[in-house]
């Protein structure tokens, strides 16, 4: 076929490639053969504490303090609700630490270790993990502390942080994210009265402990 004799068909399908944008730079032969292009790379995972603890957002949608009976060991309330301990306690038991095992298993064999702050004379296992100044004391006991800090760096994701919250003075704990804020504030996994969140609140409170598992 002479040059500028193209049939109809192969004219239709250049315009076709024109119009789309679609400019063929190598044959069927050679495409996908260029080697100096960089491989594609996954990123990196989430500490699996981390990751357990983000898992539960959008399923732990409500905040729930009340007093349930159960299950042991591996009791758990409603995976929809929860209090900030609750976070923790999931977390870990993923990671196959079940705080409601290990703190009851504790407070049973030195029950005046711990904090006497609810009028109990003995170890109540469907309530005892699910109060802040009690795990505050297990990870005291399992030499888990770490320095309270105000800088960022010295949080990493996955540690267990606990606060006194300004205003009303309640405790609460969560887990710090390997999400950071453009200053290098790390995130926080924490319910707070709204569910499962991941929200900045590490320096927005008095942190009273600081915990990291080995």
């Amino acid at each position: 076929m002479k040059p500028g004799n193209r049939a109809p068909w192969t004219v239709l399908l250049l315009t076709l490639a024109l119009a789309s944008g679609c400019h063929p730079t190598s044959s069927p032969a050679t495409a996908g053969a260029d080697k100096s292009a960089a491989p594609a790379t996954a990123p990196t995972p989430s500490p699996p504490l981390v990751a357990a603890a983000r898992a539960q957002i959008g399923v732990t949608t409500r905040y729930d303090p009340a007093y349930r009976v159960l299950a042991y060991p591996g009791g758990d309330v409603p995976a929809d609700r929860g209090v900030c301990t609750d976070v923790v306690v999931r977390a870990l038991r993923t990671q196959g630490l079940d705080l409601q095992v290990r703190v009851n298993e504790d407070m049973r064999a030195d029950f005046s270790a711990y904090p006497a702050l609810w009028g109990l004379s003995r170890p109540d296992r469907n309530i005892d993990h699910r109060r802040v100044p009690n795990l505050m004391r297990w990870f005291d006991r399992q030499g888990w502390q770490q320095p309270i800090s105000a800088l960022a760096s010295d949080f990493a994701a996955g540690d267990i942080v606990a606060w006194k919250l300004n205003g009303n003075g309640l405790l609460h704990v969560g887990i710090v994210s390997d999400r950071r804020l453009s200053d290098g504030t790390p995130l926080v996994l924490h319910n707070i009265a709204r569910g499962t969140r991941e929200e900045n609140l590490l320096f927005q409170h008095a942190i009273i402990g600081h915990y990291r598992m080995p």
